[in-house]
């Protein structure tokens, strides 16, 4: 048995995709489908990546309904997790792209950001925890995540 995707719900397919372009995630394939009026667009990682047009080997589906929907807070969803070489300058990267950092990387190993739809992301550093370092070690949580 292989993992292949996850799937998440978007209403601004491009501004989910500049999220998660931000993390390091990239558009591997894209299927738009009239009849249903939904369009499918996978995203991987560089090292999850196959050969081109192949499935990668962990994908995030973004599912866009073409009608307007309510999908409420997908509280109950969970969340996706990314291990990272530096959780410091990934959330640097990202308050920089305009992301609020939901849970600050304070003991230099995890953080909660949220995509533009609300779905909590944690992000784990690689190996040990980093040593903490401002401005995160001091930085308050905003919001849930």
């Amino acid at each position: 048995m292989n993992y292949l995707h996850t799937m998440i719900r978007v209403t601004d397919p491009d501004a989910t995709i500049r999220f998660f372009n931000l993390l390091g995630l990239n558009e591997v394939r894209r299927m738009e489908n009239e009849k249903g009026r939904f369009t499918l667009i996978f995203l991987a990682t560089p090292e999850d990546m196959n050969a081109p047009g192949e499935r990668a080997k962990a994908e995030v589906e973004l599912t866009y309904n073409w009608d307007p929907e309510e999908y409420g807070s997908g509280r109950n969803f969970g969340h996706l997790a990314y291990r990272v070489d530096n959780i410091y300058d990934t959330c640097q990267r990202l308050a920089d792209g305009g992301v609020t950092i939901n849970r600050p990387p304070r003991d230099g190993n995890m953080a909660f950001v949220k995509t533009p739809d609300g779905i909590s992301i944690e992000l784990l550093q690689v190996g040990d925890a980093l040593p903490p370092a401002e401005p995160w070690a001091s930085m308050e949580n905003t919001g849930t995540w």
